[in-house]
Parts: C-alpha cells; structure tokens; sequence
C-alpha cells in the first residue's frame, strides 16, 4: 500500500512539472526556444557534474562522520563537532564561492568545493539524528543475538536509520542544485550561464530557462532519490 501509495505520488509530481514545462514552452514558443538547445545540453551536463561530484564528496566525508559522531563516545562532542561541517551554511553562499576562488582558484575545483560544504550538514545531521534515535529494542536484540559492533551497525543500525538519513540527502541535494547556478560566478559552467546573462541584458527567454532547468533538475533528482530509497529501505521500516 505504501509503494503504491508512493508511486502515485512520484507520478502526480512528474505529470505536474511536465505539464507545467510543457505550458512554458507553449508560451515562450518553440522558435524562441531552439536557438538555446546546445546550450541547454551542454549546461545541464555541466550543471549534473557539478552536482555529481560535490555530492559524492559529501557522502564520503558526511556519512561516516555522523556514523562517528553517533557513537557513545563521541557524542558529548556531536554539536560541537556539528558546527564543524555547518560552515557552509553559515556564511552566505556568495562568500564560501568567493573563499573557494581564493584558495583554489577559479573554474570547477572551487565551485565543488563550495558546493561540498553547502551540503555537509544536513548528512552529517541526519545520519547522526537517525543513529541516536533507534530504539532501544532494536540495538539490545542485536547485542542479544552477539552481533559484534560492526555486524550490528551495517545489518541493524544503518538500515533502521536509512529513512531519516535518506530525508538529509534530499536536502543536501535540493541545496547543491539550487546553489550551482552561482558557480557561474567565479567560472564554472551551470545553468547560472543562462541565468545571470538573463538578469544583467534583460533577456527573459535565458532567464526563465535557466531557471525552469535547474527546476527540473532538482524535481527528478528528488524523485528519483525518493524512489530509490523506497526500493532499498527494509519493509516495515517507515
């Protein structure tokens, strides 16, 4: 029931951004449209790389730390260290891309990076939230079955947890995605190439594409992550 349940919601979300895109183009008019179509490709597969690689960076630093933090002893330290990967959040984005370009130069490298610790902390925070907020039964039938630590977090604790964990992915995702348009600033291509030259020469065509783009992007990565997790979540775990 859930799945279906689920599956109507994924397909209500695409049918609505479709219509809605579809709507766009009707208004805008597919003669005004043609001419951007190269650089609609070439854009997105810049923007998706950009998104790729900061997000797979984060993955690898952000999981594991929230696994670390969540453990006994560490978690007198959890907000302290919390704090730690909330430095992306904390400045504004403009400035971690300028702090980027600074110390790595301008292009790719220091959008990634830019991008990498807008998303650090809602991994780090709800794969740490998911971890400590187990029940108490689930982790003293694992120790009673003489489950050893890491039986117990691979086979017990990270599948329970995986829901929360997953809701923090989305929204590192849904940051990372919205914030590559800025990249365009400091060199790096992304829809943000439509965008800002849109905004600055009042070109509205540019703009709203750019814009609907990276829209886009952002609602078929979600969903796409929303499905995947319904796939690899363990029955019987909400």
């Amino acid at each position: 029931m859930q799945k279906n349940a689920w599956f109507k919601r994924m397909t209500l979300g695409l049918v609505a951004g479709f219509a809605v895109l579809a709507a766009l183009v009707w208004v805008i008019g597919p003669d005004q449209i043609a001419p951007y179509h190269e650089d609609l490709v070439y854009l997105g597969q810049r923007h998706l790389y950009l998104v790729g690689v900061s997000m797979a960076l984060a993955l690898l630093v952000g999981v594991p730390s929230g696994v670390l933090l969540s453990r006994p002893f560490a978690r007198r330290w959890a907000e302290s260290g919390m704090q730690l990967f909330n430095i992306g959040n904390t400045l504004p984005p403009m400035a971690v891309l300028a702090l980027a370009m600074v110390v790595v130069g301008i292009g790719d490298k220091p959008a990634i990076v830019a991008l990498f610790l807008a998303s650090l902390l809602p991994i780090v925070r709800n794969t740490y939230a998911g971890l400590v907020g187990l029940q108490p039964a689930l982790l003293e039938a694992a120790n009673a079955l003489g489950m050893t630590p890491r039986q117990k977090l691979f086979r017990v604790e990270l599948p329970n947890a995986l829901p929360v964990m997953l809701s923090g992915i989305r929204i590192a995702l849904a940051i990372n995605v919205g914030t590559a348009p800025l990249a365009f600033l400091i060199g790096a291509s992304s829809y943000g190439e439509l965008i800002f030259p849109g905004i600055y020469l009042n070109n509205q065509i540019a703009l709203v594409l750019g814009a609907l783009a990276t829209a886009l992007i952002a609602l078929v990565l979600d969903l796409t992550l929303a499905g995947i997790g319904k796939l690899v979540t363990p029955r019987g775990v909400a």
